[in-house]
């Protein structure tokens, strides 16, 4: 993709008004509000001035780059505003801003938008782009330097490969920024410039949002004199255990790119030992910001474990096609294919996944060393039958257990360096987790997995109408947050426990949103433009598919009508299905799966189509018209 497909003569000001940085942010974000770019405008703008908060934008040499990822965003653009005074962008040098571009890209930006953002982030490291862009004199012109100048992948690799190798001995850097779009490229570039201005062979992994490039090999990290880390998130770190590591933020990568290489070519920097070890302080900052800390580990856990929950209880979903027990040898219904998939989905896919929960959440928080025991910590709990807070309390305990080795053994010679997470941390780590599981944590923790299952059962139906109406609606209040997943992970708890009346009423209130909200778009056609309309027709495949995201960004767009309706509606639905007495052992699938893994399937179809009337009813009176489409 070109640049100029996402940068158009419709988002170029070339006389920015202010000289002041809010206002030149309200200045570009207004233009691709009326460029038609965003989904809603306030929404977009915060989530610029939050990516201002965790440091400037405003790189040097005259330019600024705001830019956000989220969902606020209708379709990746960028803006282009021109300043021939200059902003006040608090920029690295001090010096004011004449070239401010704003990045807006979608959640789901695939690649090849994010490979066109990086390589503008690129090319405005070069001082002859920069001066053609200050003395253009029309949009057109601006559209024809950027065309000019814009390379595609292939050939900037295709250069890079053609460098010669040095005498002074290769280095290695990885850059990465919190959001992967702008910083993480153009550190990199300014690396690769400055160690070719010098004549320092050099290779640079760029983390960005379209995952990682470039990558470092085994091979490469071995031979390399030193590693530069320019990186304001976390980065792999454990495979540069015995080398010299230079951790900088990432901004110091833009600036200082002949600095650090020239530091790294006298070796003047500590040799990295783990997050035990010298090299921490990259660990600690990255704890502090967004995502960091348990909701993050959690998250590391949860997020890998539902491959295994989609699939596995797809495949289960489908074996009760024959029959609700056509898996069961002996029973009339029996079918040895439907025994099959259940064998696959439920005892193998399914039975794996407080094992990788636990495993991931133990390398969250102790890098790679903290797989192993984490996942042997899982499995020990799921065959003690300690469930899912089993597997939580197992994954935290082997991650802070390889941190506290890795402390442990920083003291260690050198030469054992490479012993460390091939035989010390996994020997160490898998022991110590496994005691404990085994005499601290297991039993007491099964019985009040017990306890809470058989408390469940015991519960009248006004009650489990209220539990019903509280799970449900926790899916509807962050659609894919934290709230969202907290409850889902519950009821696959419960699921796992034997228990399969919650995660009726929570796949029900994650199905409502997108369900009212495609309703209200077909009945409520005024209260909807026309895009809006036809996002809602994929709102009812998303719904049917329990894909409750596909309503954030109508949530995004008009937050303080559209949130309550949706969680109203799913809390109605969630209580329904309980006081239904609803039961459901697949653990995703929607619509299909439904009257294959229900007691009820009617009466459940009937809920969630009771849930998602609701919203769409509240959508419809609360909701303006909107203006007349020519």
């Amino acid at each position: 993709m070109k640049i100029t497909e996402l940068l158009t003569k419709h988002t170029i000001k070339l006389n920015l008004e202010s000289s002041q940085k809010e206002n030149v942010i309200e200045e570009l974000v207004s233009v691709l509000d009326q460029a038609g770019k965003l989904n809603d405008k306030e929404g977009y703008k915060e989530a610029v001035i939050n990516r201002e908060k965790q440091s400037s934008t405003g790189i040097g040499e005259g330019i600024a780059i705001p830019h956000a990822k989220t969902a606020s965003v209708k379709e990746p653009a960028i803006a282009f505003g021109r300043s021939k005074d200059g902003v006040d962008y608090e920029s690295l040098d001090g010096q004011p801003s004449h070239l401010v571009f704003m990045i807006a890209a979608t959640d789901g930006a695939n690649n090849t938008h994010l490979e066109a953002l990086s390589r503008l982030s690129t090319l405005l490291m070069r001082e002859e782009i920069r001066k053609q862009l200050l003395e253009a004199s029309s949009e057109d012109e601006i559209i024809d330097i950027i065309n000019q100048h814009d390379k595609d992948d292939e050939e900037e690799e295709q250069a890079e490969e053609a460098s010669a190798p040095s005498a002074k001995g290769k280095i290695l850097a990885v850059t990465a920024c919190p959001t992967g779009i702008a910083h993480t490229f153009m550190a990199a570039d300014a690396l690769k410039e400055k160690a070719k201005e010098l004549g320092v062979d050099i290779k640079v992994e760029t983390n960005g949002s379209g995952g990682i490039k470039n990558g470092l090999t085994a091979q490469e990290i071995e031979d390399a004199v030193a590693i530069i880390v320019a990186a304001d998130k976390q980065v792999e770190m454990d495979r540069f255990q015995g080398k010299h590591v230079i951790e900088v933020p990432v901004t110091a990568g833009i600036r200082r790119p002949q600095e650090l290489i020239e530091q790294a070519l006298k070796q003047d920097a500590p040799i990295y030992q783990g997050k035990g070890g010298g090299a921490a302080a990259s660990e600690d900052g990255a704890a502090k910001g967004k995502g960091g800390g348990f909701y993050k580990h959690l998250m590391s856990g949860v997020s890998n474990m539902l491959p295994f929950v989609v699939g596995g209880g797809i495949l289960v979903a489908v074996s009760f096609f024959w029959g609700i027990n056509a898996t069961k040898p002996g029973d009339p219904t029996y079918n040895e294919f439907a025994a099959v998939l259940s064998n696959i989905g439920g005892t193998n896919a399914l039975g794996l996944i407080v094992a990788v929960l636990a495993g991931f959440i133990a390398m969250s928080i102790a890098d790679r060393p903290g797989f192993a025991p984490g996942m042997v910590g899982g499995f020990m709990a799921t065959q003690a039958e300690a469930g899912f807070l089993g597997g939580l309390i197992a994954g935290f305990l082997a991650g802070y257990i390889v941190v506290l080795l890795k402390k442990v053994f920083a003291g260690l010679p050198q030469v054992l360096d490479g012993l460390k997470p091939v035989l010390l941390y996994p020997l160490f780590g898998i022991f110590l987790t496994g005691i404990i599981m085994n005499y601290v944590v297991n039993t007491p923790v099964k019985y009040i997995m017990d306890g809470m299952t058989h408390w469940l059962e015991g519960l009248g139906t006004g009650n489990l109408v209220v539990m019903g109406i509280v799970l449900g609606g926790m899916m509807a209040i962050d659609m894919g947050g934290p709230i969202n997943k907290a409850a889902f992970t519950f009821g696959i708890a419960m699921i796992e426990a034997g228990n399969f009346g919650p995660h009726a009423a929570i796949m029900a209130g994650g199905m409502v949103p997108p369900l009212g909200i495609a309703l209200a778009t077909t009945f409520f056609k005024n209260k909807f433009s026309k895009r809006d309309r036809e996002a809602g027709i994929t709102n009812y495949v998303m719904g049917l598919s329990f894909i409750t995201e596909g309503a954030i960004p109508f949530a995004a767009a008009d937050p303080a009508r559209v949130i309550p309706a949706c969680i109203i509606g799913s809390a109605v639905a969630g209580g329904l299905s309980q006081f239904f007495h609803v039961t459901l052992q697949a653990p995703h699938g929607g619509i299909f799966v439904l009257f294959f893994t229900t007691n009820h399937a009617l009466l459940y179809l009937l809920s969630i189509l009771i849930g998602a009337v609701v919203t769409a009813l509240i959508l419809g009176v609360l909701k303006k018209p909107v203006p007349t489409e020519k």
